[in-house]
């Protein structure tokens, strides 16, 4: 079972599951005790993040850029000829089968209540894939 959730919300360590912070930064004085795996590469850009935080783009407009840079390709792409990763496709693949067989619980900085969160969005990535 995949959810999301606040990386500063209550620790529910049987409902919570493997619990991964998809955040680029994984956030001064956080201690380690509060996920158990950091994924930075699943995090939007920090410029994204940005031009999305200063109203400079729509959620809509965040929302398909962030999954655009998802599966962007990466510089280890264009050294090899045969094995094609494009961007995260494959920790996306291993994060739905973990979600199959335990809980598996994808957190960021951003507050419990908050909508507009690109965990959410990722969240629905690995759902509709």
């Amino acid at each position: 079972m995949l959810r999301t959730k606040s990386v500063w919300s209550p620790i529910d360590r049987r409902r919570d599951g493997l619990r991964i912070l998809a955040a680029r930064f994984r956030g001064r004085g956080m201690p380690a005790s509060r996920y158990d795996v950091w994924m930075p590469s699943l995090g939007p850009s920090e410029r994204l993040l940005r031009r999305f935080q200063s109203g400079r783009m729509t959620w809509r407009e965040f929302c398909q850029e962030y999954r655009r840079e998802l599966f962007l390709d990466g510089p280890i792409d264009a050294r090899s000829q045969s094995i094609k990763n494009h961007g995260q496709k494959f920790t996306l693949r291993l994060i739905q089968q973990l979600g199959r067989r335990q809980p598996v619980t994808l957190m960021c900085h951003c507050a419990e209540d908050e909508a507009r969160c690109h965990r959410h969005e990722l969240l629905r990535v690995l759902q509709t894939r």
